[in-house]
């Protein structure tokens, strides 16, 4: 897993939060946020990881209970 920094984090979780119904791909959430693909996926992960996010059947990553 790619290292990932607070700020990274940070923002990432600051556009969910503006965005209570976003659910994104790594591919997507990449794009977005102008990471590399493996910095995208270990990002999500992280918040996975620490509850903030969940993984969708479909892929997607979104806020828990959206």
């Amino acid at each position: 897993m790619e290292a990932v920094d607070i700020e990274t984090l940070n923002r990432i979780q600051v556009e969910y939060m503006e965005m209570p119904d976003l659910k994104l791909t790594v591919a997507q959430a990449a794009r977005l946020w102008s990471l590399p693909r493996d910095v995208g996926e270990s990002a999500l992960q992280v918040l996975v990881e620490r509850g903030f996010l969940v993984l969708a059947r479909d892929g997607g990553f979104r806020r828990p209970g959206r």
